[in-house]
């Protein structure tokens, strides 16, 4: 059992990888297609476990039993069923509450379904990561700090869950946003180090002092451009709701935190080329440094795309996810770069 765990580890934490981004990626959709509320209350969606396909389904319907915390639409208003009752021919006010959470009260079946598929890969990335937390023991004796942040990533995403609850009971907050996506980031981070840390062999690559903190810069750039993006993405959303879907002029008077976070990619930019150069010059053997341009080139053409070509379809959710890459690219790289430092007793 010890030998299967140690040689399947590393796939189940690149699995746990894999749905974590497929949660950013889908959740990238979600605001694209401004699905956030598709969902008005949490875990459950209008309080089903799978939700309503048509309008028809939220309406009062007479001689009809309902089950506590269904939700249906009256007056422009959301009403929670307080028990199992069967309702009479007219609404009986007193089977209901109001939610008092939010006032967003709209049915969209686009919208909807998007939020939870949202949730669905959510959910399954529970999956992996606890498993990751449950076979880490396995490792305990040869190397604590794995098993220490398996169990550590797996509170982090039940508080990710949390924050995803907090994210639509204060109806898509800004900042409830932002940090929701700072913390996906610190879990990537987390799974990262479990997959470098359990490896079995090492490639041939040279430690060099001056690459790793440059890149631990280029790293903390990384994220503070994220961040900066996620309230221009806001400053965006905002401007559907005012103006519509008139692309042209969403950033036609942007925000000085647009200005910034144009700037910084100037910086990025630089900074990563000089990595990348100096990893050629000296010999220094990472390769994966050439994805780390590769995704920065990418960015650039994609923010070039929005500003000047009003927002192409997908161009926002791919700037995200790429970012997203980036960042999770520049952290492993980092990994490797600090390999003497990482707390492992002996090969595993």
């Amino acid at each position: 059992m010890r030998n299967f765990i140690k040689k399947h580890y590393r796939t189940i934490a690149k699995t746990a990888l894999v749905t974590i981004y497929l949660v950013i990626i889908a959740g990238a959709v979600v605001r694209m297609t401004g699905s956030g509320m598709g969902c008005p209350d949490w875990p459950k969606c209008f309080g089903y476990y799978i939700p309503p396909t048509e309008a028809s389904q939220l309406e009062f319907k007479p001689n009809h039993e309902y089950k506590k915390g269904i939700v249906i639409i009256k007056n422009e208003a959301l009403l929670v069923a307080k028990t199992d009752f069967t309702s009479n021919s007219t609404l009986n006010t007193t089977n209901w509450e109001a939610y008092t959470k939010h006032d967003y009260a709209t049915y969209n079946p686009l919208h909807t379904w998007v939020e939870y598929i949202n949730r669905l890969f959510g959910a399954l990335s529970g999956i992996p990561t606890l498993l990751l937390a449950i076979f880490s023991f396995w490792f305990w004796r040869k190397s604590k700090w794995i098993t220490i942040l398996a169990v550590i990533n797996l509170f982090c995403l039940a508080f990710q869950a949390w924050l995803g609850k907090t994210v639509v009971d204060s109806n898509l907050a800004p900042y409830k946003i932002t940090i929701h996506m700072v913390m996906a980031l610190v879990i990537v981070a987390i799974i990262l180090y479990l997959i470098y840390a359990s490896k079995t062999s090492f490639k041939t690559q040279t430690q060099d002092k001056t690459f790793r903190n440059i890149l631990l810069f280029g790293i903390i750039l990384t994220l503070i451009q994220i961040v900066i993006g996620t309230q221009v993405r806001q400053f965006v959303d905002e401007q559907v709701k005012t103006i519509g879907y008139a692309k042209d002029l969403w950033l036609l008077n942007p925000t000085l935190q647009f200005y910034i976070h144009r700037s910084f990619s100037i910086l990025v930019f630089a900074l990563n080329a000089w990595l990348f150069y100096r990893n050629r010059k000296l010999n220094l053997g990472f390769k994966k440094i050439n994805l780390v341009m590769a995704c920065i080139i990418l960015e650039v053409f994609t923010g070039i795309a929005m500003y000047y070509f009003d927002f192409p379809f997908l161009s926002q959710p791919i700037h995200l996810v790429i970012a997203t890459i980036l960042f999770g690219i520049q952290f492993y790289v980092y990994l490797e770069n600090r390999r003497n430092s990482i707390f492992i007793s002996e090969k595993i």
